[in-house]
């Protein structure tokens, strides 16, 4: 057994040094070695809840394009009643919780998850999730995607706050999510009124994604609508999509059909979650990239990896690795490093060493982590920000 398949988790220098960069301080980043800078187009820029960063400022650090750092308490328990009722319906066995030890976010590296802290909901608490951050910014995290939006009950505020706090720069989705947690009026409004609504709430706060979008396995008449509409305000904004897919995946394709349809290219798109969809010969996903859109391994850091590693390598030796993005779409106080978490580094801390230990190369890796997230993410906006 190798040294990296041994070690149960990695520290920042650990990781560091594992991409081939060696010791750096603790309080910088580093700067990621690459065989070359990729271009973006003039004017492109990230745009996160304080201000807009030329891609090349987010070059010295990885990019997770799906997580959560802010929602309202009662979400997690509306999502995981209507994924049970779904699961049910379909026949499916009920996996273990999205955030324990046993289901695919991970909880505590062996073992089953503490107990919720006492007090405030964690996502509330200002100084707790500053110092999560905070953590994960000295661990090699140099911005973060949060996938919520107001059907989730997401709080710009205490984006603003988090990101000023601790000096990581968050990137906040925009949209809807899926049928169950649309607002009511998404069922008589039409699909352009939909797109307005859309569109203005990209010039109204400071999104710089439309994402999490989402459906379940069997896409509804309102989700096809939503889809569309978001392809629409993408062609009047330029953002880009990311989106949610149930388990297992059986929604991907036509995903990136309505979204194509809909006008938009399919490098500005990434279907999410799909290392759920296990497969070792990567069908799916393997026709995703060659339609050239970006494919989401977007739940890590769990017993899942052990199919995950296989998939991803397959890809990569395919020559799809310019296709993928990872995150851990972290959503649970069992997952923080205060509760015995691996916390929201764990990609880069937990997964990536995997990859490496199954032959994925130091370039790969950077490109996959700090490349292709700002590919994504980098955007010539249409309009001048107005926050």
């Amino acid at each position: 057994m190798s040294d990296f398949a041994r070690r149960p988790g990695w520290t920042r220098r650990d990781v560091l040094g594992l991409l081939g960069l060696g010791a750096v301080a603790a309080t910088t980043f580093p700067e990621f070695a690459s065989a070359a800078e990729p271009t973006f187009p003039k004017g492109a820029v990230i745009r996160t809840v304080l201000r807009d960063y030329a891609p090349g400022d987010l070059a010295g650090a990885a990019t997770l394009f799906h997580e959560h750092l802010n929602f309202a308490e009662d979400f997690m328990p509306r999502w995981t009643r209507y994924a049970a009722e779904t699961r049910a319906a379909s026949g499916m066995a009920a996996p273990a919780g999205r955030g324990g030890a046993g289901g695919a976010g991970g909880g505590r590296a062996g073992g089953a998850p503490p107990a919720a802290p006492a007090g405030p909901f964690f996502m509330k608490d200002l100084d707790f999730m500053t110092e999560e951050l905070t953590i994960a910014k000295s661990e090699g995290i140099g911005c973060l995607v949060d996938g919520g939006h107001p059907d989730m009950g997401r709080d710009f505020s205490v984006l603003r706050q988090l990101s000023a706090k601790s000096g990581m720069p968050i990137v906040a989705g925009g949209g809807f999510y899926t049928q169950p947690f649309y607002p009511k009026e998404i069922a008589t409004m039409s699909e352009e009124q939909i797109a307005q609504a859309l569109i203005k709430q990209a010039e109204t706060d400071p999104i710089g994604v439309y994402g999490e979008i989402g459906s379940w396995d069997d896409i509804t008449k309102d989700e096809r609508k939503v889809f569309r509409a978001v392809g629409k305000a993408h062609l009047a904004t330029n953002l880009s999509i990311f989106t949610h897919t149930g388990i297992p995946g059986k929604s991907a394709l036509e995903q990136l059909d309505l979204l194509e349809d809909a006008g938009v290219k399919p490098n500005r798109i990434v279907i999410g979650h799909l290392g759920n969809l296990v497969d070792t010969n990567v069908q799916v996903q393997r026709a995703i990239c060659k339609r050239g859109a970006f494919i989401g391994f977007d739940r890590q850091g769990g017993p899942g990896d052990a199919q995950q590693v296989p998939m991803v390598m397959a890809l990569i030796e395919a020559g799809f690795a310019d296709s993928l993005m990872f995150a851990a779409d972290i959503s649970s106080a069992a997952q923080m490093k205060r509760n015995g978490g691996q916390g929201y580094a764990k990609t880069l801390t937990v997964f990536v060493p995997k990859l490496k230990a199954a032959g994925a190369s130091d370039e790969v890796l950077h490109g996959i982590m700090v490349d292709n997230p700002r590919r994504f993410l980098a955007f010539v906006p249409k309009k001048a920000r107005k926050t």
